[in-house]
C-alpha cells in the first residue's frame, strides 16, 4: 500500500485560498484539517484529510 500523499502547508493554503494567519485561527477553533508534524518539525496535511475537510464544508454543522 502506498503512503498517503502529504501536502506542505503552503500548498494547502494555495489550494484553499486562505492566509496562514486565517488557517491558524481556524485550527485554534478546531475547524481546520489536521496537521501532521514530521520528525524534522515540518508540518504536512494528508491529501485525504484535506479532501474530507473540504467535502464537509458543505455539510451543515448542527
Amino acid at each position: 500500500m502506498a503512503a498517503p500523499k502529504m501536502l506542505k502547508l503552503p500548498e494547502v493554503l494555495t489550494e484553499i485560498g486562505m492566509s496562514r494567519a486565517a488557517f491558524y485561527r481556524m485550527r485554534a477553533r478546531g475547524q481546520a484539517p489536521r496537521l501532521v508534524k514530521l520528525p524534522n518539525g515540518h508540518l504536512r496535511v494528508r491529501r485525504n484529510d484535506l479532501d474530507d475537510w473540504l467535502s464537509n464544508l458543505d455539510s451543515p454543522a448542527y
